[in-house]
């Protein structure tokens, strides 16, 4: 069953307006789409947090303004990291039997062989372009490393079949690769190298001994 969101029609713009929608617990919004005039709302921010946790974030959910009810996906959002709060939220009217576009964030499930051998996993690609009817959108593509071994790649163009849905990456581009445990040592190495060496350990505290010994 759909989720149903409550909307109010927002008639201020300014930011005292703003600041007190926020201030009572409500998230100021805009709701657009191709035959959608743009209009300015506000949601309950507990009830809209609850709907995108149950349907995910390129779900489709039911929003009802003033009694008319529309088919809406989480567009562009804006937040404040410091309270790690959504402070505005933008809301795409659907067509549900028309293709959309929409960026859905890459998930690598499995254990890799590379990885049991030693390998080190690495995943270039966290996002991918997909399009399809809005309740084909995944919330998640899932790609499954476990047959990846040492020096193998994964790419688009291993992932393209059998979905509902169509990547628009280009093919070659690379979603992981494993990388051999030598090239890992040698990152490793040049880590601790950079980080001192306890000869310029001891000379910092030398330096700080005298400089303290001076003072007295």
């Amino acid at each position: 069953m759909t989720a149903v969101l409550q909307a109010k029609e927002r008639k201020g713009s300014r930011n005292s307006h703003l600041t007190a929608l926020r201030e009572e617990g409500n998230i100021p919004a805009v709701l657009y789409g191709s035959k959608l005039e743009s209009k300015s709302i506000y949601l309950s921010g507990a009830d809209f947090l609850k709907t995108i946790k149950e349907v995910g974030r390129n779900g489709v959910f039911s929003l009802d303004l003033a009694g008319n009810k529309f088919d809406v996906m989480l567009g562009d959002y804006q937040s404040n990291p410091l309270k790690n709060e959504i402070v505005h939220a933008d809301l795409l009217a659907v067509d549900m039997t028309k293709e959309i576009t929409a960026d859905v964030r890459v998930v690598l499930v499995g254990d890799a062989a590379g990885v049991k051998d030693g390998g080190v996993m690495q995943q270039s690609m966290h996002e991918v372009s997909v399009t399809a009817t809005p309740s084909n959108i995944p919330s998640a593509v899932e790609v499954d490393v476990t047959d990846l071994q040492v020096n193998e790649t994964l790419t688009v163009a291993d992932i393209k079949g059998n979905r509902d849905y169509e990547i628009n990456n280009e093919e070659e581009q690379v979603i992981a690769s494993i990388l051999p445990p030598r090239q890992e040592e040698e990152i490793n190495s040049g880590e601790e190298q950079e980080a001192g060496t306890p000869e310029s350990e001891e000379g910092r505290e030398t330096t700080a001994n005298e400089d303290k010994a001076s003072e007295e």
